[in-house]
């Protein structure tokens, strides 16, 4: 039942969105277990369009022995009206030994052949595998698909990994098909043969029992004495638990978010409402406020001190000197602000103590951030740097081998582009497409992020403009942040502490 917020406030703005509660009932399940019943809990996830993948939501309860549940605890959550929100409900029997939802494991496969059947005319063949996840209306799924090894019938292919979710659906018994065929230039790729195995066998690892023949359905129709066309061979299988950024944030891993904010002359004279900077009699907040508060209070959740370093760069002091990495509160030997509300304190307190100057130079900022980071490697705690700018970076060589060493380090950089400058400097440091490179060096990881303000001005009421803001700039955070705890084989304290299953 759609329940309308009552928080109406005249002079306010306020996101168009009502709150929905979904109650789960099931009917005729699937008795998974052998002795009794099963048990189902039932799991709701939302998509993420820009990710094009959905994440779990929020789960039931667990009702034991039940093949026609009620679950009692309802799924609550905002319906936007703006918004397509789609929705996926699964059922799981949480006692199944084939139900794996509390793990999310990754699957590495190694996979060779023997004595296939020749299918070129002038060679031998140009094998490859193809793997199919079985579906509950029988019907089946491609998950896979090996490189091509050209002109042999004995291939060893590489070995690749998979997430049990999408090679099983993470149930250990459900069938998967696999099938090896001869790669042709004109695409009308000739069946070998094929052969149907489940996560549980392969799990197994190298032996007799994963040795399989490989059958080709027309072939073994028609010819009594039809053996096989060939053999594929497992020479590897190892699962792996893949622990994800809650496991690691619940046990303790702390975030620390640190603020950079450009105060070159290219902003405008703060006293202009036409600068980016501008100070607006009736609190109003500008792009760099907005930035600011949009990101912050969202990471600032996930930092148990609420304590931030606010860094400003591009200034000139009082004094004349112009600094590139200088505490928004003045003090650099405690350069941390209490909440966002304190860092916005800070930043507005600064445009009236400093001359907007220049250039605009990234790297000692990041370098800054970089300190802490290489202080801290063991995964005990995580680095976010957010750069709110306006214009072409100055310092590009050495910003980009800041980056290339902050890739090693427990870190990410956030950029916010304010105002209508050129960024194509800034889609460089995004290494998305091509990994940041300096003196030779690449990047052992993407940790950079940018997202132009611009494309989020004109969203709506102001609160709906910040919210996608924020949701665009920390999307990348979780796996950026993964990668460096799997590069570096770190694990949750308390799952790595806990006793084996």
């Amino acid at each position: 039942m759609a329940q309308p917020f009552n928080t109406f406030q005249a002079g306010t703005a306020a996101v168009p969105a009502t709150q929905v509660e979904i109650s789960v009932s099931c009917r005729k399940l699937r008795d998974m277990d052998i002795l009794s019943k099963s048990d189902p809990m039932c799991v709701l996830f939302t998509y993420d369009l820009r990710a094009n993948t959905y994440y779990e939501f929020a789960r039931t309860e667990v009702i034991q022995d039940n093949l026609n549940p009620n679950f009692v605890k309802k799924f609550v959550m905002n319906y936007f009206f703006e918004e397509s929100q789609k929705l996926k409900f699964e059922v799981y029997d949480v006692d199944s030994q084939s139900s794996h939802l509390d793990k999310h494991e990754e699957v590495s496969l190694h996979f060779r052949a023997t004595h296939l059947d020749k299918k070129d005319f002038f060679g031998k063949s140009d094998p490859y595998l193809v793997f199919y996840r079985a579906n509950e209306d029988n019907s089946y799924t491609i998950v896979h698909k090996t490189e091509v090894i050209k002109n042999t019938l004995n291939p060893t292919w590489k070995p690749f990994t998979i997430h049990a979710r999408a090679l099983c659906n993470g149930d250990y018994d459900r069938s998967i098909r696999v099938e090896c065929y001869d790669w042709d230039s004109d695409g009308g790729h000739d069946l070998i043969g094929e052969f149907t195995t489940n996560l549980r066998e392969l799990s197994r690892g190298a032996g007799s029992n994963n040795q399989f023949p490989v059958i080709h359905p027309k072939k073994k129709q028609k010819k009594k004495k039809y053996k096989n066309s060939g053999e594929v061979i497992l020479l590897e299988c190892g699962i792996h638990q893949q622990h994800t950024f809650l496991d690691y944030i619940q046990s303790g891993t702390e975030m620390n978010f640190t603020v950079a904010v450009d105060f070159t002359a290219s902003n405008g004279n703060p006293s202009s409402p036409t600068s980016l900077h501008y100070l607006n009699p009736y609190g109003t907040p500008n792009s760099y406020a907005a930035a600011i508060q949009a990101v912050g209070e969202i990471i600032q959740d996930y930092d148990s001190d609420k304590l931030f370093p606010a860094l400003g760069f591009g200034a000139r002091m009082s004094d004349g000197s112009v600094h590139h990495e200088f505490a928004m509160n003045f003090n650099p030997s405690n350069p941390y602000c209490q909440g966002i509300s304190g860092v916005l304190q800070a930043y507005y307190n600064s445009l009236q103590k400093v001359q907007l100057y220049g250039p605009t130079n990234f790297a000692p900022v990041i370098n800054h951030v970089a300190r802490f980071a290489q202080a801290m490697p063991n995964g005990t705690n995580y680095f976010v740097l957010l750069i709110i700018t306006d214009g072409v970076i100055t310092d590009m060589p050495q910003t980009c081998q800041a980056i290339v060493n902050a890739s090693r380090l427990p870190m990410s950089i956030i950029i916010v582009g304010v105002g209508d400058a050129d960024f194509t400097a800034m889609n460089i440091l995004d290494g998305d497409d091509v990994r940041v490179s300096a003196n030779g060096q690449y990047a052992e990881r993407d940790i950079v992020q940018f997202v132009p303000f611009s494309d989020f001005v004109n969203r709506g009421t102001s609160q709906m403009s910040q919210a996608a803001l924020a949701k665009e700039v920390l999307a990348e955070i979780p796996e950026q942040f993964l990668s460096y705890m799997k590069k570096h084989n770190i694990k949750p304290k308390i799952q790595a502490n806990a006793p084996p299953s």
